[in-house]
């Protein structure tokens, strides 16, 4: 077999490696640039210590491992090589003078990118991507692939590359953090959509838009965007019109290709919901690709996911294997998540919604219900606002918490449309929350987590928050 990792390992050879930040992509990165035997001098900036870091940290110390610590570790780069972590703005202060210097910027999916032999399939957007990454996974699968699934969705797989083959599948959710500098694009893209989001890290919106939009590179072969989307419609017609890739739009709202597609444009398809099935069309033949009635997942943004998965996986699998995986798949975990029924109450967890345009497509989802909902979390600088007329809507009860609860309450309070429905409570901790929701609950509604905020002001993921609810319902008696 072909040794995959020669052209990394002559990259580092010889060379002053920087790895930062010690986190889930780059601990292995590190294991792995060990393993290559190229006499690289490895170092980890990371702003916890080495003792922080645990027996990971520690084993890597033993191996030879240099470690540089605390708040500024990042100012004074030494390195020919950096291996940047996704949460690590590329353009701070160290990396821009170390470039400066002579130094090469990438980071462990850029080198995923370069050396996986499988066919990539790649999906980003602001929501929609753990479902939709998962759900172009089990098409490729049932239809007799080996896949790899991994990236922004918690597991990297640059590691995994040297038993990657040709005719597998390498699945990547990717993140703007992972998009901000990324020379290697992947085969077959898709934009699940794009909404105002981590403003707390990128500049702008503008940044962050750009950052999404760097998923579609030279090999980029097709391209599938969100036409109810604005921004993506936008790019994918930017794109359609150069004629060198394959665009795919879909869309929920839009039942024709010549309504989503308005002008003649060649290598273009749409796939749309027509008389509650999806179809895609090339504008002169339109075929029937499955009924919505067979997806499991409840919500119209649900269906936008199975479109785009579908999109991404047009003549790779047949109509029989989207019908099998649609029959079994039953969802994410911590994303409307079904915990338990307590007292004719239904527990439901979607830690996941950590913007309000999230909690939005989840309340939609549950449209008729009654809704006591648990909000609020860390401030990642968003705008509330658009989230009022929903709450207005849908939530008979709003418990609020977190960093962004008072953020939340005013954008209600200030809607023209409040009239004091939702009743507002504020909960002192997170476990308050589960307690105060259950005294609201109604025989016959449900309690849902769907934060429209990041965790990390008490939790260091949304994962972690989830389970946490979850422990806390389970525990109710």
């Amino acid at each position: 077999m072909t040794d995959l990792f020669e052209p990394l390992r002559q990259k580092i050879k010889n060379k002053k490696c920087a790895v930062l930040g010690l986190g889930v992509s780059n601990l292995p990165l590190t294991d792995l640039l060990l393993s290559l035997g190229s006499a690289a001098q490895i170092t980890v900036y990371d702003q916890k210590t080495p003792e922080t870091l645990g027996e990971s940290a520690k084993k890597l110390l033993d191996l030879g491992v240099k470690f540089v610590s605390g708040k500024n570790c990042f100012d004074h780069i030494d390195a020919d090589v950096i291996f940047r972590s996704p949460g690590i703005r590329p353009d701070i202060a160290g990396i821009s003078s170390a470039i400066g210097r002579g130094a090469e910027l990438t980071s462990e999916i850029e080198m995923l990118l370069d050396l996986t032999p499988a066919a990539t399939f790649a999906i980003t957007g602001s929501d929609g991507k753990t479902t939709t990454t998962t759900l172009v996974g089990k098409f490729l699968e049932a239809a007799g692939r080996r896949v790899f699934v991994g990236g922004n969705i918690g597991t990297p797989l640059l590691d995994r590359c040297n038993v990657m083959r040709e005719d597998d599948a390498c699945v990547l959710e990717l993140s703007s953090f992972q998009l901000m500098r990324t020379a290697r694009s992947p085969v077959c893209t898709a934009i699940t959509n794009i909404s105002p989001n981590h403003l707390n890290w990128h500049i702008d919106e503008e940044e962050y838009f750009n950052a999404k939009k760097n998923i579609v590179g030279e090999n980029t072969k097709r391209l599938v965007v969100n036409a109810d989307c604005k921004p993506t419609l936008d790019f994918g017609l930017e794109i359609a019109r150069h004629g060198d890739k394959e665009v795919i739009f879909f869309s929920s709202g839009k039942n024709s290709y010549a309504e989503i597609i308005k002008e003649s444009l060649p290598n273009t398809r749409a796939i749309y919901r027509k008389d509650g099935k999806i179809y895609i069309s090339d504008g002169k033949c339109e075929e029937l690709l499955l009924d919505c009635s067979e997806i499991r997942l409840p919500g119209v943004h649900n269906i936008e996911n199975y479109m785009t998965a579908i999109a991404l996986c047009y003549r790779y699998v047949d109509t029989d294997t989207l019908l099998s995986v649609a029959r079994e798949f039953t969802g994410v975990e911590h994303r409307l998540e079904p915990v338990r029924t307590l007292d004719g109450v239904d527990y439901i967890n979607v830690s996941i919604d950590s913007s309000p345009t999230r909690t939005i497509a989840a309340l939609s989802a549950l449209q008729g219900r009654d809704i006591v909902l648990i909000c609020g979390g860390y401030d990642k600088k968003l705008d509330y606002s658009p989230l009022a007329p929903k709450l207005c809507d849908s939530v008979r009860v709003l418990v609020l918490t977190g960093d962004t609860a008072e953020k939340i309450e005013r954008a209600l309070l200030e809607y023209a449309g409040y009239s004091g429905s939702p009743e507002i409570i504020h909960a002192e901790s997170f476990e308050d929350t589960v307690i105060l929701a259950r005294k609201n609950a109604v025989k016959g509604g449900c309690v849902l987590l769907s934060p429209a905020s990041a965790s990390f002001d008490r939790f260091d993921n949304f994962a972690e928050r989830g389970r946490y609810f979850k422990k806390l319902v389970l525990e109710l008696e």
